[in-house]
C-alpha cells in the first residue's frame, strides 16, 4: 500500500522541512499535514490574506524565507494551486554523457588515469561536440560505478 508521504514525494509535494513549520494547527490537528507542501504554502499565504499575519511572522512559522513567501504569493495568484506546485527544473540525469560518450570516458581514463576531468570535458567537445561541466562528469561516472556494484 502507498502511503501519503510516498504520493507526496512522487508528485513533488513533500515537504522537506516539515520540523521547520511551528504553527500549532500543524500540530494539533491531523487534517493540517507538514509533509504536505502545497497544504503549507497554501495556510501560509491564508494566514497573511484572510488573518492579517505579516509576512515575516507567516513565513517563520511555515519554516520558509520571506523571498519564498513573495514567490508562492506570485505563482498562487498567477495560477492558483498549480502554481504552487513549482517546475521541475532541468534535466534529472546526464542526459548529455550517452552510454557511447561514457564509454569514451572510460577510455580516455584508461589510457591515461591523471587526465583531468577539465581535459575530459575538453576531449568530449572534440569528438562529440558535447559540452559538460567536469564535475556533471564526475557525478555520472559515480552514478555508473554505483549502478555496476548494485548489479553484482
Amino acid at each position: 500500500m502507498v502511503t501519503k508521504r510516498q504520493r507526496l514525494k512522487e508528485h513533488g509535494t513533500l515537504n522537506p522541512h516539515p520540523e521547520q513549520i511551528s504553527d500549532p494547527l500543524f500540530a494539533e490537528q491531523a487534517f493540517f499535514d507538514p509533509h504536505d507542501l502545497l497544504q503549507v504554502k497554501y495556510e501560509m499565504l491564508r494566514r497573511v490574506e484572510r488573518e492579517g499575519w505579516s509576512i515575516t511572522r507567516a513565513a517563520k512559522v511555515f519554516g520558509f524565507s520571506r523571498p519564498a513567501f513573495y514567490q508562492a504569493r506570485a505563482a498562487f495568484e498567477a495560477a492558483g494551486f498549480g502554481g504552487l506546485l513549482g517546475k521541475k527544473r532541468g534535466p534529472r540525469r546526464a542526459h548529455k554523457l550517452t552510454n557511447e560518450v561514457l564509454a569514451y570516458v572510460g577510455e580516455l581514463r584508461a589510457a591515461d588515469p591523471r587526465l583531468s576531468m577539465r581535459r575530459v570535458a575538453e576531449r568530449l567537445v572534440e569528438r562529440f561536440g558535447v559540452r559538460t561541466h567536469p564535475r556533471s562528469i564526475e557525478r555520472a561516472l559515480s552514478w555508473q560505478e554505483k549502478k555496476r556494484r548494485k548489479g553484482r
